[in-house]
């Protein structure tokens, strides 16, 4: 079963939250936007991506079963 990454980029603030925990799926440059880096995370990725959704402060961050 795979899953794919949604962020709300209206709702995000960009606080680097996520990026802290799942760097290799996130990342915030400097020019203050969040990066989506993978949008199908690998199994190896999925359980730092799972933490990260919830630890959202505006819930930005969805999971979408495919």
């Amino acid at each position: 079963m795979a899953y794919r990454i949604v962020i709300n980029f209206d709702a995000c603030e960009s606080n680097g939250i996520c990026m802290d925990i799942a760097p290799e799926v996130f990342e915030v440059r400097d020019d203050g936007f969040l990066y989506l880096l993978q949008e199908y995370p690998s199994d190896d990725q999925m359980p730092k991506v799972e933490e990260a959704v919830p630890r959202c402060p505006t819930q930005a961050i969805s999971l979408v079963e495919e």
